[in-house]
């Protein structure tokens, strides 16, 4: 199942030969460094079989990005409606990525994210998106900044998903993008 497409990359569902890929960058310590655990290769297995059955039933959850040029799966995004913080209208999606280390700093977490917004807003009729990270986690507020997002600091939170065990990873940053200034700006 095919959600969109950009000039180099696939988002679409998950097949049974990305199992590694996705095991590879939830147990990544560097990938996974801004959260407080590495998954197993069961839980990792289990959170993809989630991931996919969501993903066929709504359209929604954390989609493969493929690589046109040779098939190669290297991370997901996608818009999350799932997310426990109420940080914003009931209904707003959160946007959000992940890639292995290997390809980052090819803007493939932008491109994807564009793609993920456009479908959002032009598609699915969303007034907004948000997203959110772990104050010093500097890659990925870029990302954010990148595609238009404005800091929402009245907005940032303790996620409560976050235990206590891991002070440093509870305070959020909360970003925000309306579809008013994404249509105006892209």
């Amino acid at each position: 199942m095919k959600l969109t497409e950009t000039e180099r990359l696939v988002i679409r569902n998950w097949e049974d030969r990305d199992r590694d890929l996705f095991h590879e960058i939830n147990a990544d310590e560097t990938v996974m460094a801004f959260f407080p655990m590495r998954r197993t290769r069961a839980e990792s297995d289990e959170m993809f079989d989630t991931i996919r059955k969501v993903i066929a039933d709504s359209g929604y959850g954390f989609p493969a990005v493929e690589l046109k040029g040779t098939g190669d799966v290297i991370g997901f995004t996608g818009l999350n409606t799932s997310y426990s913080a109420d940080i914003s209208p009931k209904g707003t999606p959160e946007i959000g990525w992940r890639m292995a280390t290997r390809y980052w700093g090819k803007g493939y977490a932008t491109e994807a994210a564009r793609a993920m917004i456009a479908l959002a807003f032009d598609e699915r009729g969303h007034d907004q998106l948000v997203s959110f990270a772990v104050a010093a986690n500097h890659r990925s507020t870029a990302v954010m900044e990148r595609l238009g997002m404005r800091r929402d600091p009245e907005g940032d939170f303790d996620h409560p998903s976050i235990p206590d065990s891991h002070p440093h990873l509870k305070r959020h940053v909360l970003y925000r993008l309306m579809k008013g200034e994404w249509q105006r700006d892209s």
